[in-house]
């Protein structure tokens, strides 16, 4: 008997990515030789520096880096990892028992659910949301309770309100600040609300910190684990990815809660060796070095995000700078927003010749946006800013 995808009852709960529709839209276009400026996905374009390349050349001339390594990573990067969180944020850590490497941030929060959630386990995300923080749970077999985030509506107060609601009681609650996709910014006593809700309610938090390091206009994003107390009831993620532009290299850590850091290692022991020892070496090197290159990028995304938004303010698009995160959250215009975030997109491969996501493959709350993800140089984004224009004056 033929078994189809359709009698898998996991990958039912799975729906195609909205984001395929574009994207196949756009290498479609690419065919047939048009120039499609990609601001779509957030992959960073910059090469990685080059004291990190040469640490990892350096580290795969030895033989003795060829061999299985260690699924939670080896001790000289869990230190490098609790020494970065000492420096930046005043935080202590113990590398033995409060971090763990991941293969990149993804599989650090998918493997985390498969380790703390049983069937039917609640999870609160926020919507819109990075789609591996709902996914994640489904996967894991979990459900999830979706807060909106949104500009007009508080969110401790619309996530008190749905955990009341709820029933089974929530285990988890996921949330990520700077926040991709909507860009909002947090303050330290945003993350003391948390802590104390969490608290009252008896839920895990885990703070995925992707973006720490990408903040503009003297805003400095505050880490989860400054609270006191954080620890007790949570976990954060960080990626070198954006800051180190490391994105396929894919490398990433966890680090908080010691019950929570161990139940991830026991299901990674299970599911892999690690990352490629040479990598981790690297890896050291970028937390450990100059830190320079960090300032690089943030002044580089910082003024490609200029370009852009006040491009497309002076096309009569007005959108609000944000102050964090690779990418811009814009609200469709308002005599184009009936369409819909999804033929708006295509609109634009179209006829402007520039991809982006439509807000709705962040949730239903996304719908009425798009995301811009800042992974061009100047001159590219300043042609995607004539295209557009010459939409918008065309309706």
């Amino acid at each position: 008997m033929q078994i189809l995808a359709e009698e898998f009852s996991l990958i039912k709960r799975l729906p195609p990515y909205v984001f395929a529709i574009v994207n196949e839209l756009k290498m479609k276009a690419r065919a047939r030789g048009e120039d499609i400026i990609d601001l779509g996905m957030g992959n960073p374009d910059q090469p990685t520096p080059k004291h990190i390349v040469d640490k990892l050349i350096e580290a795969s001339q030895n033989p003795r880096n060829h061999r299985y390594s260690a699924s939670r990573g080896i001790p000289r990067l869990r230190s490098a990892i609790c020494d970065w969180y000492k420096r930046n944020y005043s935080v202590e850590l113990n590398p033995e028992t409060e971090a763990i490497v991941t293969i990149g941030s993804k599989e650090g929060i998918s493997h985390l659910m498969l380790s703390i959630l049983a069937p039917g386990d609640v999870v609160v995300v926020p919507d819109p949301t990075y789609p591996i923080h709902s996914y994640s749970v489904i996967i894991a077999r979990g459900d999830v309770k979706s807060v909106p985030l949104t500009k007009d509506i508080n969110f401790i107060e619309a996530m008190e309100k749905a955990v009341k609601e709820i029933w089974p009681k929530p285990k988890v609650l996921m949330i990520s600040f700077p926040h991709n996709p909507t860009t909002s910014v947090v303050d330290l006593h945003f993350f003391k609300e948390v802590v104390d809700f969490a608290r009252e309610f008896g839920l895990i938090v885990v703070h995925d910190f992707a973006y720490a390091d990408l903040c503009f206009d003297g805003y400095k994003a505050p880490s989860f684990l400054q609270v006191p107390g954080a620890k007790e009831i949570g976990v954060e993620i960080f990626s070198l990815s954006k800051s180190y532009s490391m994105p396929g290299w894919r490398v990433g850590f966890m680090v908080g809660n010691p019950k929570i850091i161990n139940a991830l290692g026991r299901i990674k022991s299970y599911l892999d060796y690690g990352i490629f020892q040479p990598i981790q070496i690297a890896s050291i090197s970028a937390l450990n070095g100059p830190q320079e290159y960090v300032d690089e990028i943030r002044e580089r995304y910082s003024s490609r995000r200029d370009r852009l938004v006040e491009g497309l303010g002076r096309a009569g698009w007005e959108i609000p700078k944000p102050m964090g995160t690779m990418f811009v959250w814009a609200e469709i215009p308002e005599r184009l927003k009936q369409m819909g975030s999804l033929e708006f997109s295509k609109l634009l491969i179209e006829k402007a010749k520039v991809a982006v996501s439509p807000g709705i493959g962040f949730g239903n709350y996304g719908e009425g946006y798009v995301r811009f993800a800042l992974v061009e140089n100047e001159k590219r984004i300043m042609q995607a800013v004539r295209g557009i224009r010459k939409v918008l004056n065309s309706y």
